[in-house]
């Protein structure tokens, strides 16, 4: 959320606290206040805060997850090719008696 530059709301009240609370809890969501919308994402459980941003800032957070996503499946699809590169049965069968 802070790369995405919304802004951050702390908690700092006991009411606060339980007003954030009660909004739904990590994930974003879109609210609407005085004909304008916003994307809230409420983090009680971490950070005790909730952060706010405006369209531009949502298409952003959408860019960055997307951007991760292709990331992790790179870094994965990497993995799973080192694995097959290891040629296994090198080393003979992997039955019983193996790893004594």
């Amino acid at each position: 959320m802070a790369a995405a530059q919304f802004a951050r709301k702390q908690a700092d009240t006991p009411a606060k606290l339980a007003k954030l609370k009660a909004l739904p809890q990590n994930k974003v969501t879109l609210v609407v206040k005085n004909g304008k919308n916003y994307y809230i994402y409420a983090d009680a459980a971490q950070c005790q805060c909730l952060y706010i941003g405006k369209e531009a800032n949502y298409q952003q957070y959408q860019q960055i997850r997307i951007a991760q996503n292709i990331a992790d499946e790179q870094q994965a699809a990497a993995a799973m090719n080192q694995e097959a590169a290891m040629d296994w049965d090198s080393w003979g069968p992997w039955g019983p008696g193996f790893f004594y």
